[in-house]
């Protein structure tokens, strides 16, 4: 059976321009997976809230998984706050397979974004959960929590963003995608 890390963001301090927190609302797409996973065939561990980046690294590097997912909402510069909007969709620039899961997620997202243009594949050397993580690893971040529109986007659709998830999972591991 596959396995999957799922890292939902552990920064209680990120908070949404409207109330809750980056941890919060990551664990919650987290949580609404879970179901989507297991009705798919794909088995699942996930890092806990009070872990650190280094502890949730260690944590997914002692066995061996076929994905690392870490999951985020992101914040601009103080300077832009509140002014970007968007999806990336970060993973290693050598990794093969961290690009094609990263490819599928796009394909995936971009149906259920508000802005479908605005999501994108990005590579990136300098993202630990990327660099340090022995399985091909991926890290979303899901839109803006410090926008007024997508962290209202990211609330009204965590079940949706979840969906569109554990969806790309099962195609990267060439599993039927089933409804829970």
């Amino acid at each position: 059976m596959p396995k999957i890390y799922l890292s939902p963001s552990a920064q209680e301090f990120n908070h949404y321009i409207d109330g809750g927190s980056e941890e919060y609302y990551m664990n919650l797409i987290a949580d609404a997976m879970e179901p989507y996973l297991r009705a798919s065939g794909i088995d699942f561990d996930r890092n806990q809230p009070e872990m650190t980046l280094g502890q949730i690294i260690s944590d997914a590097n002692a066995q061996d998984y076929g994905l690392h997912l870490a999951i985020h909402s992101n914040a601009s510069p103080d300077a832009q706050s509140g002014k970007n909007t968007g999806v990336q969709i970060y993973y290693y620039p050598s990794s093969a397979k961290g690009k094609r899961f990263a490819e599928i997620i796009e394909g995936n997202y971009k149906p259920i974004y508000r802005e479908p243009m605005n999501t994108r594949t990005v590579p990136s050397a300098s993202l630990a959960e990327l660099r340090r993580t022995k399985a091909p690893a991926v890290l979303i971040e899901t839109a803006y929590h410090d926008n007024r529109e997508d962290a209202k986007w990211i609330r009204d659709n965590i079940d949706t963003i979840a969906r569109a998830l554990a969806k790309s999972a099962a195609q990267y591991f060439n599993l039927e995608f089933r409804e829970p």
